[in-house]
């Protein structure tokens, strides 16, 4: 998996691209969506396999999730704009599995459960997987994973964040 900050970096972008009125509670529920798919992690503690459907990057990480998901926040949260909900937390919550789907280990991501249980990988595979557990994270590892987040999602975040405030800027 990537990192809670690679994921949360993605969320908040997102939240900003499409959100053109920057509600806060839309904001902190992406950031939380992207997150939300790796709380599978506890089905270890339940003897549920990696590999099994439910366990980790299974279902959580799949499409049908972050539709229902999405569906779930934009009917029960979602006031106004609708569509902007959906789309912020359908975006956000898919791209944790995209993210996984590009690191360096891992068993791959269930995009398709529950309709097909294969995992997949992404052809580009450059961010580091992290380790599962905190005190694992604060490691060499754990740096590692930090400096190719920061190449291959902060920095690219950052870039459309910046892009996006000079046209803003330009139209005005």
């Amino acid at each position: 998996m990537a990192s809670i900050f690679g994921h949360s970096a993605v969320g908040f972008t997102i939240s900003k691209l499409i959100d053109k009125k920057n509600g806060r509670l839309l904001l902190l529920l992406a950031i939380f969506s992207t997150i939300l798919p790796d709380f599978d992690v506890i089905g270890f503690e339940f003897g549920i396999s990696y590999v099994h459907p439910l366990g980790h990057r299974g279902f959580t990480h799949s499409i049908i999730f972050a539709v229902l998901w999405a569906l779930f926040l934009m009917l029960t949260v979602g006031k106004k704009n609708k569509l902007i909900w959906f789309l912020v937390i359908f975006l956000s919550t898919l791209s944790h599995g995209i993210l996984d789907a590009m690191t360096s280990g891992g068993k791959g991501v269930g995009f398709l459960i529950p309709f097909n249980n294969n995992r997949f990988f992404f052809p580009f595979r450059g961010i580091k997987v992290s380790p599962i557990g905190v005190s694992e994270f604060f490691s060499e590892w754990g740096l590692q994973v930090v400096f190719s987040e920061i190449k291959y999602v902060i920095l690219p975040c950052f870039f459309i964040l910046a892009v996006r405030i000079l046209i803003k800027n330009v139209k005005e």
